[in-house]
């Protein structure tokens, strides 16, 4: 899998890499814009934009024609928003690649930004953030980032406030593209059967050369200041009381991230792991429960989430297995078969998502928007094979400092039901 890596004029960065076997592709557009370049008054400005997109340009003049156009040939098609970067891809054969390239640089880069689907899709917004509200075991994580990023965009949920988005003008987006939308703070990836490219480099030039570029807004950097631990609790009714409790750590330039997804890994990296083990098989606490971190350009965290069976006691007791979990995983007792089964594990899950031209797109298309750099899969195999249990000891004992650590949860619960959790050694 040997990426090609081409720049336009205007400098949309281009990324091919021919899989060599199906011919299908995935064109995924990556741009430099997400929730943490937005401020008060626009908050899910990036994620309405995301929608937008789809309702409408110059040359398909509306949703149902940009929809049919897609499907007509066989094609898959979506979005998506992040905190950090947007991403519009089509899935189809690649006879069909000039099409394909043809509505997203339409879509993109000529948005007819009507006021009546404005204001019709200001609904449907208002639905998926209702949505999310119903799904405690996603919703938990942005309560967490809440927590952890508090009063700074990068805390923001992507979504918005339903309140903020209705009060969105057509000028707002305007704006808004005006500031992020460039070819210089975008990247474009072609992944697939690509049969030695044919003559796709031409086609992209010829439906993105004229895309002009400009320059791109900065985002507030996240200062750490934390001095104690944190607490979020959110009263919810819920069959099942779902926390999420982490760590500050590092940003996605600091190579200690492959110590940590390590880490993550042998923590709660699947059924195996030590806290599946000690919380739902030893214990019958919790039905999912997982490790992972999360990077950012100057900032991250180690998180373990759980959903948890809805008693207070029990909730409090998973929350203290895992932590003495983290403790005793900072004592350095790792053995060679765990830490052997944790890099097979993470060598295998990436590689079996190679076998998808979507995951090999956003692979090397999101290293490349966010780090500006290319790394193919067996390099980053490469510096996981190379990590020892002793630097995952030490990581352990860098990020599991007590005034760092964030909780965060939502049920049937108040603040109050958990103050004595701070009590434990461990918080301390």
């Amino acid at each position: 899998m040997n990426p090609q890596t081409f720049t336009l004029k205007n400098g949309l960065q281009v990324i091919f890499i021919d899989t060599k076997t199906f011919p299908t592709l995935t064109t995924l557009l990556l741009i430099g814009a997400g929730s943490r370049y937005e401020n008060e008054k626009n908050n899910g400005i990036a994620h309405f934009f995301e929608h937008m997109a789809f309702k409408g340009s110059k040359k398909y003049k509306d949703s149902f024609v940009i929809s049919s156009t897609v499907e007509g040939f066989g094609g898959v098609f979506n979005a998506f928003t992040s905190k950090d970067h947007t991403g519009y891809w089509i899935k189809a054969t690649t006879e069909h690649f000039t099409t394909m390239i043809d509505v997203i640089a339409d879509m993109i880069q000529k948005p007819k930004l009507l006021v009546e689907e404005i204001e019709r899709e200001k609904g449907v917004i208002r639905e998926e953030i209702n949505m999310y509200e119903d799904m405690p075991a996603r919703k938990v994580g942005d309560l967490f980032e809440n927590l952890l990023y508090k009063g700074s965009p990068l805390g923001f949920d992507i979504a918005g406030t339903k309140d903020i988005v209705t009060k969105f003008t057509r000028q707002t987006f305007i704006d808004y593209i005006n500031s992020l939308y460039h070819p210089n703070n975008a990247v474009l990836v072609i992944a697939g059967g690509l049969n030695g490219q044919k003559n796709y480099l031409k086609i992209i030039e010829e439906k993105f050369g004229s895309w002009q570029s400009g320059e791109k807004s900065t985002f507030v950097k996240i200062t750490e200041s934390q001095t104690k631990p944190q607490m979020l609790i959110k009263y919810k009714k819920t069959e099942q009381a779902h926390f999420t409790l982490g760590y500050r750590s590092f940003s996605f330039n600091d190579d200690r991230k492959y110590a940590l997804n390590l880490l993550a890994t042998i923590l709660g990296g699947g059924m195996s792991s030590r806290l599946f083990i000690q919380v739902r098989e030893r214990r019958g606490l919790c039905y999912y429960i997982s490790s992972g971190g999360e990077f950012y350009h100057d900032c991250g965290s180690f998180v373990t989430q759980a959903g948890v069976t809805n008693d207070l006691e029990k909730v409090k007791e998973a929350v203290k297995t895992v932590l003495e979990e983290h403790e005793k995983i900072k004592t350095g007792v790792i053995g060679e078969k765990e830490l052997l089964k944790a890099k097979e594990m993470i060598k295998g899950r990436l590689m079996l998502s190679m076998e998808d031209s979507m995951n090999i797109a956003s692979f090397f298309g999101t290293k490349k928007i966010l780090q500006n750099k290319i790394l193919t899969p067996q390099e980053i195999i490469q510096k996981i094979e190379a990590v020892t249990a002793n630097e995952i000891a030490m990581l352990a004992k860098e990020i599991f400092i007590p005034k760092n650590l964030n909780f965060a949860l939502i049920g049937p619960f108040y603040s109050n039901d958990y103050n004595d959790l701070l009590k434990y050694q461990s918080f301390r």
